[in-house]
């Protein structure tokens, strides 16, 4: 139940797994009927969850307070991300539960490009507690990380299979991305429609958008007999051209597709939100339906032998073109539900989104393998994992520097990627 002080009493029901929080007054311009941010975490001690503990956070002109639960689960909305100050109220522990000797309280909480925040409290002397939440905080993570992955995967098979078919690195990759969280936001929030409807409008919108620059662009340079370099410079150029475009008609402000806020779903002590879940869900079922297009179908051993060999395609029979064309058309519906799920994970969509995941996107599937279909779907969940993962040790702002180190570590032993195949050169 959230209360405003200073203000009519309003009710709104939240799932019995979420504790209640009290939020202070705050000054007009600073109110939103809710958030889409969280900050929480599981007070967990020697024998047990610690309920009915108090925790307190500020920050950003806000402050508010939530009860741990049976559970010892506690979760507080905040209206922005940013850094917050969390504080345990040790009056309210239990008898005989204490902080262990040296957790720091209050503690620093800082969002990383994630609509929710984790922050854990060691009790008692430390050891038995720690372990318990390590471990308890090691699944979340590694959840979490899955999740990200599979979304990451998306965008990295479409890229992939681009890449296999034409040799094309593609850098407006990250604009097709962004289309289809824009495209899904204005059917939904402009023109009124169903989110799911919008959803599927979305990412035909994005299967259009491949279609229209193959056919436009890339096929006139590629029969034009345009080198590889030259068209990754004008794939550049698309792709600065696309964002600004969007800018101009979408604006630079971040905006929420419906649903955005979700119940947090808790798996024993491991708790995920039900857009992640759906997520993870959405890009695992879209994956295993792309694998199987690829291994059992015409269309699917036509693509394979346009990556393997283009030239002994055509001489096969293969229309080369009409191939390209389709893997065009897939990858940017690929690329557009991509999009729609980084909007629900981040949440928010904005008109640089694409861009901000595109260097994940190329670790993928440079770490699985260029050209390689399945080792960008490898390349992508180490990715995501690492991630998630990192943030246990690492700083939340440096999440994304670690799994780009990893990614220069495997190249600098294995060339090729995880799955790729090594070639001679010369």
């Amino acid at each position: 139940m959230l209360v405003l002080l200073g203000a009519p009493a309003a009710q709104a029901s939240l799932p019995s797994s979420v504790p209640a929080v009290h939020q202070t007054q705050l000054p007009a311009a600073t109110q939103a009927p809710q958030f889409e941010n969280r900050i929480g975490g599981v007070l967990r001690g020697v024998d047990g969850p610690i309920a009915g503990v108090t925790v307190t956070a500020k920050g950003n002109g806000f402050e508010g307070e939530a009860t741990s639960g049976p559970n010892g689960a506690w979760s507080i909305g905040v209206p922005e991300q940013g850094t917050y100050e969390v504080e345990v109220d040790e009056g309210t522990l239990p008898e005989g539960v204490a902080l262990a000797e040296g957790q720091e309280n209050p503690r620093q909480v800082t969002f990383a490009n994630t609509s929710s925040a984790t922050t854990l409290f060691l009790f008692g002397e430390g050891i038995v507690s720690q372990q318990a939440t390590f471990l308890d905080t090691l699944a979340e993570r590694a959840l979490a990380g899955f999740s990200f992955g599979l979304l990451l995967a998306l965008s990295a098979v479409g890229l992939s299979l681009i890449f296999g078919t034409t040799g094309l690195t593609n850098f407006a990759h990250g604009e097709m991305v962004t289309v289809g969280a824009v495209l899904a936001f204005a059917f939904s929030a402009t023109l009124g429609l169903p989110i799911g409807v919008a959803i599927v409008l979305g990412v035909i919108g994005g299967g259009l958008l491949g279609y229209v620059q193959d056919a436009g662009l890339w096929k006139p340079l590629r029969h034009r007999g345009t080198g590889l370099v030259p068209m990754m410079i004008v794939s550049i150029g698309l792709a600065l051209a696309l964002r600004y475009t969007i800018q101009f008609f979408f604006g630079g402000a971040t905006q929420q597709l419906p649903g955005s806020q979700s119940a947090i779903i808790e798996f024993g002590s491991v708790a995920i939100s039900r857009n992640n879940l759906t997520s993870l869900i959405v890009s695992l079922v879209t994956i295993l339906l792309v694998a199987f297009l690829l291994l059992r179908t015409r269309i699917g051993k036509a693509t394979r032998a346009v990556a393997d060999n283009p030239a002994l395609a055509a001489a096969s029979g293969i229309d080369v073109d009409r191939v390209i064309r389709i893997v065009w058309v897939v990858g940017g519906m690929l690329a557009a539900l991509g999009g729609i799920l980084w909007a629900y994970y981040r949440p928010g969509v904005s008109y640089n989104m694409g861009q901000q995941i595109l260097l994940l996107v190329f670790a993928g599937v440079t770490l699985g393998g260029l050209g390689t279909v399945f080792g960008a779907l490898v390349g992508s969940i180490i990715v995501g994992l690492f991630v998630e993962i990192s943030t246990i040790w690492l700083e939340a702002d440096l999440k994304y520097v670690g799994a780009l180190l990893i990614l220069i570590l495997v190249l600098l032993f294995r060339p090729q990627g995880i799955l790729g195949r090594s070639e001679r050169i010369g």
